[in-house]
């Protein structure tokens, strides 16, 4: 054999050698020290080992897995710009129909439909939006947990959002349970074969687990799924990150005070509400604008951890530990309660900010959605 053949022969062997090591030993450590470094990390779970979630973990692989966030979206606040600001201006999605209702005090909610001409018994998640939600702002969390189930979504708009008209001058931060019911009336009067699911985001979940406690066994929902919660309504802002409270804060008051000032003129807290920097206190001095004579009056009627531990169906809960906004300080209080009822479970991962939890290096989805969406539909064929 000619000297330079065997040269090419070794040279290639050499090559092929190295080329194995790297696949086997060195990408595995890189991949592992990236993973390591994006905060990848296995969900931590809350629940009572005899309840309603027993069995989750054998359904639910993702429960089991390591959530690996987008490695660039490692930053907490970087996750948060991506899921605010670009994901909700490159989701396209183009609703079935908006449906304005006319609750019985003459104000006005809406409807956002999609799948609204899917057969009559399929199945209709219940989307309950965010503290300044619309149905633009939403359309990400819609498409999504339409395509991972092939349900109906009615998303439930609130007083005030979506450029409504305001002829009743009242809105309240957190929504009114009285007003879900009769958006919920609505809906199963024009599906009545249809198994309701609720999902909250946000905000939308205060809205939620009001309404899960209130009902208790009566809950028009089988099955119910909070994402980034901040639990009790009097202490859920003071861990918030100072700049979201006074980015929010301001936020609020352009949407549903300042553009209906005409509606509030009669209303004697107008100007100190107005004259609010933080989250935090625009929450507690808005309670006139929901309709309550007192502060108290206010969180005794709003505050879904007054009736939290009533809820007989299904409840599942996903917080982010890095969550600027709905601090994971906010959970501390409730672990042993939540691990002592029958019907709830809390799941927290290391990352995934507010409402992220992203994944995926080119085009990042949402793990939280895909989790939703499976445990929606577990819920479903177990109960079918």
């Amino acid at each position: 054999m000619a000297k330079s053949q065997l040269f090419s022969q070794l040279k290639s062997r050499v090559k092929n050698q190295v080329k194995h090591r790297i696949d086997r030993q060195l990408l595995p450590k890189i991949s592992n020290q990236i993973e390591q470094w994006a905060g990848a990390e296995t969900p931590k779970l809350y629940y009572n080992p005899t309840g309603t979630f027993q069995h989750i973990t054998d359904v639910l692989p993702q429960l089991t897995q390591p959530y690996r966030p987008t490695p660039w979206l490692s930053n907490t606040h970087a996750h948060l710009l991506y899921f605010d600001v670009i994901r909700k201006k490159k989701v396209q999605l183009q609703y079935d129909h908006i449906e304005q209702l006319q609750m019985h005090d003459g104000g006005v909610t809406a409807i956002a439909w999609y799948g609204k001409d899917l057969p009559a018994d399929t199945p209709t998640i219940v989307l309950l939006h965010t503290i300044t939600g619309s149905p633009d702002s939403m359309r990400e969390l819609v498409k999504d947990l339409h395509r991972y189930t092939g349900w109906r979504i009615a998303l439930c708009i609130r007083r005030g959002h979506a450029q409504l008209p305001m002829p009743v001058g009242q809105f309240c931060l957190f929504g009114s349970v009285d007003d879900l019911r009769e958006q919920l009336a609505h809906i199963t009067a024009l599906y009545p074969q249809s198994t309701l699911y609720g999902v909250g985001s946000s905000a939308g979940t205060s809205l939620l687990v009001r309404y899960l406690g209130e009902a208790g066994e009566n809950s028009l929902f089988r099955a119910a799924f909070a994402l980034s919660p901040g639990y009790n309504l009097e202490t859920g802002f003071d861990h918030m990150h100072p700049f979201y409270s006074r980015y929010m804060a301001n936020k609020v008051l352009n949407t549903f005070v300042r553009p209906h000032t005409p509606v509030w003129q009669s209303n004697t807290g107008l100007s100190h509400l107005l004259a609010q920097k933080e989250l935090t206190h625009v929450h507690r001095h808005h309670y006139q604008f929901a309709g309550f004579a007192s502060y108290d009056d206010y969180d005794q009627a709003i505050n879904p951890i007054h009736v939290f531990e009533n809820i007989q169906v299904p409840l599942m809960i996903l917080n982010a530990e890095d969550d600027p906004v709905c601090h994971i300080r906010n959970f501390e209080p409730y672990k042993a309660q939540v691990s002592a009822m029958q019907n709830v479970m809390v799941i927290t991962t290391k990352k995934g900010s507010h409402c992220g939890f992203y994944e995926g290096l080119r085009h990042p989805e949402a793990w939280s959605t895909k989790l939703i969406a499976d445990f929606l539909k577990q819920s479903h064929h177990t109960a079918s």
